[in-house]
Order: C-alpha cells, then structure tokens, then sequence
C-alpha cells in the first residue's frame, strides 16, 4: 500500500498532523519509536483548554483522536526515508512503508556521531542488521549499541557471522545471545585498516568486517541526508517544507520555542501544506471514504 502521508514521529506534531490529513481525506501512516519529550513531562501548564495535564495523559488522547479518525499507527525506528521519482520508500525496524509525502515531526533528538562514522557509511558502516546482515555471513562484525533494543538485532546478526558487542551507553543486555562476544569498552571511532573496519578503543581497538551502529535515533544526515539543516536544525519554507519536495518539518525538529501548542500548529500547518502540494503534483489519489 502507498500512503498518502507518512508522518514520522508520534508527538504532538506528529497526531496533529495525522488529525489534519484525515480531515482533507488523505491516507496517513504515523511511525513512532517513543514517546519524547511529552510523554516524559510530568505536567504540562500551558497547553490551551487543557491546563495541567500530565503530559503522558495528554499524549494519549492525541493518539486517540488521530487514530479514532482512521490514521494508521505503527511503532519502529525509522531508519532511511528514500526518495524515489514520485514516491518515498521509508525504512522502519525491519519494515518498508511508501508514501507520496513526508512530515518529519521526530522531536528534539540530536545524535552525536563518532569520528569516522560519517565517512565510512556504506563502506563498512552500517545502521540496519537486515539490509545488510547479509553481506557479512560467514565474517566478524561489530555491533556498536546505544540501548536495548540493539540486543534483538545482534541476536539476528549471531546467526549469520560472529559478533562483537561493544556498547556506546550502558543498557540490560540479558536478553544477548550466548555466542556474542561482549567488549567492555566503549568506542572511539573508526577507520579502515585495509578491508576491515577499526573501532577504536582506550586500549587500541579491534577489527572486523563491518560495523552495525544501533542506535535509538538515527542523524538526520543518515535518514534522509539529501535535507539541508542549519544550526542542528532543519531548514524550512514559509510551507514548512524542506529541501527535498514533498518532505516536511513540523514541531521541535524545526527549532524554538521547543512547546507542545507550537508543534501541534506545526502539525496542522504542514498537513494543510501536504495536501495542497500533493493537488499541484497531480499525487492527490481519488477521494477515500471520508473520517
């Protein structure tokens, strides 16, 4: 199925928008991994109608409404968002969703990446155990991990090469495969020392085929690094649109002032913006039953 709008993160922006693409007809996908900051607020005071709510409590209702009116919720770390002629091809967990169109609504969160990482992406740095699993059967690879969630993906990983675990920031690692080596030490960086890739230690280091980093975030200039950003934020129109035609920004991602009212406008805004860029594309499909 190709969605009109795939809305990536599950926020206040993010329902906001999904709310508004139900109410002009479109087909809407949210992809979310977390709950951000909202659902991590204690209470929120300054939310118009609805004062000192909780801001989980305040999250879930957005979800209801969003979801009540037939937009489609999905949990996953949204790894790639791939533009391709007329559509987007978006990777999340081990999923492949398509859309006409994308609002980027993932919140505050900024990854630092290590030295080195950036320039050895494809070339021995990887951030998904199942595109590229594959390539290293037989081999040694290396997973750098910053959370649990790396364990399930190191375990796949286990079946098809020998694995280094190397942890980036401390988690529960109970569910790790017994055949997966554990590193305590935490990387530095990378680089090649002829065909193999070099993580960086205190105590020098080791190497392998390649190097899976699974974090619970993914840098902007990795999922969709065709997107200009400025000042670790991405660069709008007066439409909320990026650089990339047909990819929007929406609440925090676009910078201050970092509040709960202001991305939910955001979210509306570029739903609206959405649905009239997808009218002058001629991408608009015939009208669905209505919410």
């Amino acid at each position: 199925m190709t969605y009109d709008l795939a809305i990536i993160g599950g926020g206040a922006a993010g329902c906001s928008a999904a709310v508004t693409a139900r109410q002009r007809n479109l087909s809407a996908l949210v992809l979310y991994s977390g709950d951000g900051a909202l659902g991590k607020a204690r209470i929120v005071s300054n939310y118009p109608g609805l004062p000192d709510i909780p801001g989980p409590e305040l999250l879930g209702r957005m979800r209801e409404h969003a979801a009540g009116m037939g937009a489609e919720f999905k949990h996953g770390l949204v790894r790639r968002v791939m533009p391709l002629g007329e559509v987007f091809s978006i990777l999340a967990g081990n999923d492949i969703y398509e859309s006409r169109a994308v609002i980027l609504a993932m919140g505050t969160a900024r990854v630092k990446l290590l030295p080195g990482e950036e320039g050895l992406v494809g070339q021995g740095i990887s951030y998904c155990a199942t595109c590229d699993g594959m390539f290293y059967k037989g081999g040694t690879v290396t997973v750098v991990a910053s959370g649990a969630e790396a364990v399930e993906e190191a375990n796949y990983l286990s079946t098809l090469a020998s694995v280094l675990y190397c942890m980036e920031k401390p988690h529960d690692v109970s569910a790790l495969s017994p055949d997966i080596r554990r590193i305590d030490e935490k990387p530095l960086g990378f680089h090649l020392e002829g065909d193999l890739v070099k993580t960086e230690t205190e105590s020098g280091g080791f190497l392998a085929d390649g190097v899976f980093i699974l974090r619970p975030a993914v840098a902007m200039t990795q999922l969709i690094p065709e997107v200009r950003t400025e000042n670790n934020a991405i660069v709008l129109d007066e439409k909320l649109m990026t650089s990339v035609p047909g990819v929007f920004g929406a609440g925090d991602i676009a910078g201050a002032p970092l509040q709960v009212s202001k991305a939910a406008g955001d979210g509306n805004t570029a739903a609206l913006s959405v649905a009239g860029w997808l009218i002058r594309q001629g991408r608009q499909q015939p009208a669905k039953e209505a919410w």
